[in-house]
């Protein structure tokens, strides 16, 4: 073997070896269980995309509880304590006014006009500054997105506003804050949290995601009244946190290779959603004695008029709150002289 040749395999051997060593392994903690469906296998199937396409970073995964609980997470990964989280900004709305904004919006937008508010308009800028500027060391990535959840199961028949008052409800981001005007104690549980406190009383009804999701958590099983339309949560964005340093220590192939790998999962994590929750909901009413009802439009119509008060308040007491729902409600304008015309009625 000649000298240059032995140079030449010498030096290929240095290279993949400096390549495999440079490979940057993240710690991802999930908000989210691996065994729940849409939720908890997104943050898997998101692993799996980046693992696939990237040789210079990795995602390693970790159910809520592992590394840190799931709320919080924010803290955790803006201290460098956790590279990484897949979960939802509707989490933090206790630190920051305007986080459930990039979540779910009450009677907001669905999941198409939310990504295009989010991907194509200002949605994704106005959530990074909503970090900075609250002091968070973090990179956002729109990350997960689902379509409309029920919005709540009631141990009893709920006929009246009457029959809301006093009880007491698990339930998410800005949707809680019209529930507490119209009477309900609200609190917010994680995921595994919220069938204890059902069984042992401590809470009332609960609200938490989609049929096939809640069926896994077994809900049916205590609250037998199952009420739609989720007007709370018309679509919920998931996002990806990155520790902010470890996120520019990445070169911008990984960077991109992470952006990519997350807007895959948008489309299949929406995918499953809509391809799954049917069978859920005759499950429930075949074999789970569960009754589904809607709410009466005189009920839905105060639910609105609460949440447009809400809103009104939270604008007028948090400026960023205001910028970002104006803008919000601006692109929803001009969305309007198309999603109000463009799509045929659905089939009853």
């Amino acid at each position: 073997m000649t000298p240059r040749l032995l140079g030449l395999i010498a030096g290929a051997s240095m290279a993949i070896g400096g390549a495999a060593s440079a490979q940057e392994t993240l710690e991802m903690t999930s908000a989210f269980g691996k065994n729940l469906p849409i939720l908890g296998t997104a943050a898997l199937d998101f692993v799996d995309k980046i693992n696939g396409i990237s040789e210079s970073v990795e995602f390693e995964h970790f159910d809520p509880g592992e590394l840190v609980p799931t709320l919080e997470a924010l803290d955790a990964v803006s201290n460098g304590s956790v590279d990484a989280a897949y979960t939802t900004s509707g989490y933090w709305q206790g630190k920051i006014t305007s986080a459930s904004l990039f979540a779910a919006v009450p009677f907001g937008p669905e999941a198409g006009e939310f990504m295009a508010w989010m991907l194509y308009d200002d949605g994704h800028t106005l959530m990074q500054r909503m970090y900075d500027e609250n002091g968070y060391n973090v990179h956002v990535q729109p990350c997960g997105i689902i379509a409309p959840e029920t919005s709540g199961w009631f141990k009893n028949e709920i006929t009246s506003m009457a029959d809301l008052e006093g009880l007491n409800m698990r339930f998410f981001g800005l949707g809680a804050e019209v529930m507490q005007r119209l009477g309900v104690s609200t609190s917010l549980l994680a995921a595994g949290d919220i069938f204890p406190a059902l069984e042992r009383g401590a809470i009332d009804a609960t609200e938490f995601s989609m049929p096939r999701i809640d069926a896994r958590l077994g809900f049916h099983q205590i609250a037998k009244f199952n009420y739609f339309p989720g007007w709370h949560q018309p679509a919920t964005m998931f996002e990806l946190l990155v520790n902010k340093d470890a996120w520019d220590d990445l070169d911008e192939r990984a960077q991109k290779q992470i952006e990519v790998a997350c807007l895959a999962n948008i489309t299949t994590n929406l995918a499953e959603g809509e391809a799954t929750n049917f069978t859920a909901m005759v499950e429930n009413t075949e074999k789970n004695g569960v009754t589904i009802k809607s709410w009466p439009p005189e009920m839905l119509a105060k639910f609105e008029e609460t949440w447009d008060e809400v809103a009104a308040e939270l604008a007028e007491e948090d400026p960023y709150f205001k910028e970002v729902w104006a803008d919000l409600q601006e692109f929803r304008e001009g969305y309007a002289t198309w999603g109000n015309t463009i799509y045929l009625p659905r089939p009853r």
